[in-house]
């Protein structure tokens, strides 16, 4: 039994060298600068795609030189390895890599190794970016695992520079998301329905890394002595200051979300109008996710918190609200839209989110005026081309 334990383990290292020797190896794998010397029967047998590929009269099989196109050296080192000794690297930042070679060339079980490697890693901060590797290359485990775990953090993911980017760079693929996000229940203690290889639910460690800790009892207390006036006036302060954690304490002292203060020229808003208008994502995510009226309207220009974060261009506030669905078509007094005020104010980025949630490109407002009539006003070439295409 133990010859037989040894023989198990030091099998991978003597198959591991094999590569490195590159004895009797009759096949020349190029990656960009690198160069690996391989075995024919270890491609073969690991990968229907080069078993294929040998076993026609191709120009791979005919000069034993093949091109791996879209595959870094690391990573190909790496899916050789596999090849070769069968165990995945330990790698982290490599697996959403790998796991693309993997299913290019059909190595179903680092592909799944990779899954879970990527569902126990899940955070806020790389959530969408496996979701979507997830959704093009149908891993339906790690796309289920991903979108719930989305799911039950909804606005810090949405708050965060990867969701930015891939709302830049993969619109298509966000909107894709945006449909399975509406249709996944959130994520809960019970583990999701696996698919071949994949973790059933991320470990509670990465969801426990991106909760706050609760509200300081005493200040709570000391709040709670308050009138709701007061606490509804700090409401209001703390939003207009992005001070996030003056918020949670005050909600945590019943403080009403909805309170309104008078703002300039008499108009009266929301502790949200005040955090979108401020550009605080967190607060206004905070506010959000206590309850606040998403579509509140001010007291004179019937503006909503889509607005004001659109007016002021942050880009991320708005991508907040209209996933919080906020209505990215909402008109004010003067009949402007959301998309009206970021093209008024050249807000590029800011009216591509509106635009991706949906706002219509085309509205005219009291004076006749589409949002692409501002946009050439103040000569923004960049809005001017992103509301002119279809």
């Amino acid at each position: 039994m133990a010859a037989g334990n040894e023989a198990q383990q030091s099998t991978p290292v003597y198959l591991g060298a094999l590569l490195d020797d590159g004895e009797g190896a009759t096949v020349t794998l190029v990656a960009g600068q690198t160069r690996l010397v391989v075995h024919r029967a270890v491609l073969v047998a690991g990968s229907p795609v080069f078993a294929a590929m040998f076993r026609h009269d191709t120009a791979e099989s005919r000069g034993g030189l093949v091109d791996v196109a879209d595959v870094d050296g690391l990573v190909l080192r790496e899916l050789l390895t596999y090849l070769y000794t069968l165990r995945a690297p330990q790698l982290a930042s490599l697996a959403p890599r790998l796991l693309a070679a993997a299913d290019k060339y059909g190595m179903a079980s680092l592909k799944a190794q990779c899954e879970q490697q990527l569902a126990a890693g899940l955070t806020v901060d790389n959530a969408v970016a496996t979701a979507v590797l997830a959704v093009r290359h149908c891993c339906p485990g790690l796309r289920q695992t991903a979108v719930s775990y989305i799911k039950g953090h909804t606005h810090r993911v949405m708050a965060t520079q990867a969701w930015a980017d891939a709302v830049r760079t993969q619109p298509e693929d966000v909107v894709e998301l945006g449909k399975m996000l509406a249709e996944t229940p959130p994520e809960s203690s019970s583990p999701a329905s696996p698919g071949p290889g994949a973790a059933t639910q991320p470990p509670s460690g990465a969801a426990a890394r991106h909760t706050p800790p609760p509200p300081d009892d005493a200040a709570v207390s000391r709040l709670r002595s308050l009138s709701q006036q007061e606490r509804g006036r700090r409401l209001i302060e703390a939003a207009k200051q992005g001070a996030v954690e003056q918020l949670r304490e005050l909600l945590a002292a019943v403080a009403d979300v909805g309170a309104r203060e008078e703002g300039l020229l008499g108009s009266i808003r929301t502790a949200l109008h005040w955090a979108a208008r401020g550009g605080h994502v967190a607060a206004a995510s905070c506010l959000i996710g206590a309850g606040a009226e998403v579509d509140a309207r001010t007291s004179l220009q019937q503006s909503t918190p889509l607005h004001s974060a659109a007016q002021s261009g942050h880009a991320g506030v708005v991508r907040l609200l209209v996933g919080a669905s906020a209505d990215p078509n909402a008109r004010d007094c003067r009949g402007r839209t959301p998309l009206h005020r970021a093209a008024a104010g050249g807000h590029a980025e800011a009216a591509a989110e509106l635009l991706l949630a949906g706002a219509d490109r085309r509205a005219r407002d009291g004076g006749g005026r589409i949002p692409l009539d501002f946009a050439r006003t103040i000569r923004k070439q960049q809005l001017v081309d992103m509301l002119t295409q279809r």
